[in-house]
């Protein structure tokens, strides 16, 4: 692991590393946030999954954590969303939806993809085994969270990791991706035809299917122009009711997809997260 920078901010300390990936075959690069602690101490981890185009640097540079962080006594980490690099396949037609930047936290098998699109595996093996071994964190006080494509990651892989995760909570998820354009672009491309493969990726489908959180946390903005066609929350909400699911949904008027959307309630969710940190500890797994 190589340290990119390292700056003080809100009484710890914000970084930005690269390591050689065994997963994606490439370099990658994340954040982490490390607030000021006692000496020897461990504290709670939140992983943060972005969205679609984006890299670990926006939600560090824009999503305004670190006071709450540092207030609660949060580690935050935030890896990138796709593996990285001149030989690493792209959409063919360059779009924004696909490829580079849009990796969707699942291991691809279909070709030229299958080699270096391993999210899922970076994300939930090999990351967290290196934040553990480099960083004072606790494997056993775990949350995730995320926003759009990254919420979705952080729901399929809280509800398949639920004896690891202590708190899940979104800001505009992609809720059913096997039910909208994005999804189903992205589900085809890298699993292949077989609707049958895409159900664990897909946190409705996850639902239907017995897999059960205590509670899931949403904000979502009223005036995010993608809400109707590719966001459908309405679809987490039947799957919540129909399963026993405490969901809180909340629709933000006058807010759209942005970072200004998340940053305003960023802080909402971080105590959120620490409530339920804080109040038990989980074995690893």
């Amino acid at each position: 692991m190589e340290q990119v920078s390292v700056n003080r901010a809100f009484a710890g300390l914000q970084g930005v590393y690269s390591h050689a990936s065994s997963s994606t075959g490439t370099e990658m690069t994340f954040s982490v946030y490390v607030p000021d602690h006692a000496s020897g101490a461990r504290l709670p981890i939140v992983w943060y999954l972005s969205g679609l185009t984006c890299t670990h640097a926006n939600v560090t540079e824009k999503g305004e954590f670190r006071a709450a962080c540092a207030k609660l006594g949060l580690i935050f980490v935030a890896p990138d969303t796709s593996p990285r690099g001149e030989a690493v396949p792209d959409d063919p037609a360059g779009a924004y939806d696909f490829g580079l930047g849009a990796g969707f936290y699942v291991d691809a098998t279909q070709q030229p993809y299958a080699a270096n699109y391993r999210m899922w595996s970076y994300v939930t093996e090999e990351l967290p085994a290196l934040i553990a071994k480099q960083f004072p964190a606790d494997l056993a006080r775990q949350s995730i969270m995320g926003h759009s494509m990254g919420r979705h990651g952080a729901l399929t892989i809280g509800l398949t990791y639920p004896e690891r995760f202590a708190a899940v909570s979104a800001f505009a998820p992609i809720v059913a991706p096997g039910r909208v354009p994005w999804g189903e672009k992205a589900l085809g491309g890298y699993l292949g035809a077989d609707r049958s493969a895409w159900r664990k990726h897909d946190a409705v489908a996850l639902i239907e299917d017995g897999a059960r959180l205590p509670a899931i946390l949403v904000d979502q903005g009223g005036d995010d122009a993608f809400l109707k066609e590719q966001l459908k929350p309405e679809l987490l909400k039947g799957a919540c009711e129909a399963a026993g699911i405490e969901l809180t949904l909340r629709l933000q008027p006058g807010y759209d997809h942005s970072y200004y959307f998340i940053s305003t309630f960023m802080a909402d969710h971080l105590r959120w997260h620490a409530e339920r940190l804080n109040g038990r500890r989980l074995e690893v797994h």
